[in-house]
This record gives C-alpha cells, structure tokens and sequence, in this order.
C-alpha cells in the first residue's frame, strides 16, 4: 500500500482516469456497431463524423494507439463510400 498522500491522491487519480477512458472506449466501440449496421448512406455520413471524432480523442489521449484509429477510420470511411445512396 502507498505511503505519501501524494501517492494515494494518484491512485485515486488514476482510477477516475481508467473508468473515463473505459467508458469513452466501450461508447466509440457501441457507435463504429452502430454505423456498421446501418444501411442508409446519409445516416451513416453523419455517424461517420462522430466516431471519427471520437476516435480521434481516443487516440489524442493515448486510450488507443493512433495507428488503430487511423486504421479503423479507413475502413469505416471505405464502408461508408460503398454504401448505396
């Protein structure tokens, strides 16, 4: 167990910041299902926008490695572009 008070505060600290970016994490992963799901091409124009943005935060904060992010927002971006109008 931590003895200073400054390492009790980081491991309050850090357990706030690991149920932030799990939360944050689990909802990107419930949107990338939900826009893979859709069908329709203008819905899935503006879901796209939204899970790129947050992927992006993902990764800006280090929750996810940038290379993932720009892999899953190629992919999204291609199934998007394939969808019929």
């Amino acid at each position: 167990m931590a003895n200073h008070k400054s390492a009790l505060k980081r491991i309050r600290a850090n357990e706030t910041k690991r149920l932030r970016n799990r939360y944050q994490h689990k909802t990107t992963r419930s949107y990338i299902k939900k826009l893979r799901g859709s069908h329709d091409k203008a819905e899935a124009t503006v879901l796209y926008k939204t899970v790129s943005s947050m992927l992006d935060r993902l990764a800006k904060k280090n929750v996810i490695h940038k290379n993932k992010a720009a892999n899953q927002k190629s992919k999204l971006a291609k199934f998007v572009g394939a969808l019929a109008a």
